[in-house]
């Protein structure tokens, strides 16, 4: 089985640092989203500075540095699909980057879940590929082995509720037939998504840290598929507000340094 090859040489013929270079004084803490709409919305808070960019043939990706109450972050949208996400914070990684917190829009396996709710995965389902080239093969790998204790304080203090549970990480988010949803709910995933087992694997491979959160969007636990506030640019005050979130958390983490 291909996917059973794992290799785990970290020199590769093609390493990452071989295409960026390494920026000095890289903030402690990066932080990114997946929506344009939500970037754009919530770069227009700080008076951003540029700092590098990640080069591809779709495009440059730029980098920025942030102030957040005195407190210095990195901060750039990642890309959407585990293959892009991992190979973009690669080379971010290589540039510096120590520590990830990512959040994203989810679909729920459970229709209790409310829109824009707070997910919090502890294990994530690896139905894709990527991961497999960064962690032994099994079904799942455990994620957010950080921070859990002190982004709930963060909820705590600003009044959000949350849940924990399992994600579904999948490549193809058009082949989540039925079949396969009800499969992922006996295994225990309470949502899902496409990044999230691949980035877990990757940062812990090169030894970074990484915390991830979703935002609840459409709903997959009904007779029919209920898109709720899946597009960009639904609730996006709400959302600025739950991106916000993970600049307190960079704070109570900087805290800890």
């Amino acid at each position: 089985m291909l996917l059973e090859e794992f290799d785990a040489n970290k020199t590769a013929i093609i390493n990452p640092d071989m295409c960026v270079e390494k920026i000095e004084n890289f903030p402690e803490v990066t932080i990114s989203c997946f929506s344009e709409e939500l970037f754009n919305e919530v770069l227009e808070f700080f008076r951003a500075k540029e700092i590098a960019s990640v080069h591809s043939a779709s495009g440059l990706n730029p980098i920025y540095e942030v102030t957040y109450k005195g407190k210095r972050f990195a901060m750039f949208k990642s890309m959407v699909g585990e293959p892009l996400c991992v190979g973009q914070y690669e080379e971010i990684i290589a540039m510096g980057s120590k520590r990830l917190i990512l959040l994203g829009n989810c679909g729920v396996l459970d229709k209790r879940i409310e829109d824009c709710g707070i997910i919090i995965p502890i294990k994530a389902v690896r139905d894709e590929g990527t991961s497999y080239h960064y962690a032994k093969p099994c079904d799942t790998i455990d994620v957010n082995h950080n921070y859990r204790d002190e982004f709930k304080k963060v909820l705590k203090e600003f009044g959000y509720p949350y849940v924990e549970g399992i994600t579904w990480t999948t490549d193809a988010c058009y082949r989540e037939t039925r079949d396969k949803v009800n499969k992922r709910k006996e295994m225990g995933a309470v949502c899902v998504e496409m990044e999230c087992a691949g980035m877990q694997a990757l940062c812990n491979f090169r030894g970074t840290e990484f915390f991830q959160f979703f935002y609840a969007g459409d709903n997959l636990d009904h007779s029919s598929w209920e898109p709720r506030s899946l597009s960009g640019s639904a609730r996006l005050d709400d959302k600025s507000k739950i991106m916000l979130l993970a600049f307190e958390l960079g704070l109570k983490i900087l805290e800890k340094l």
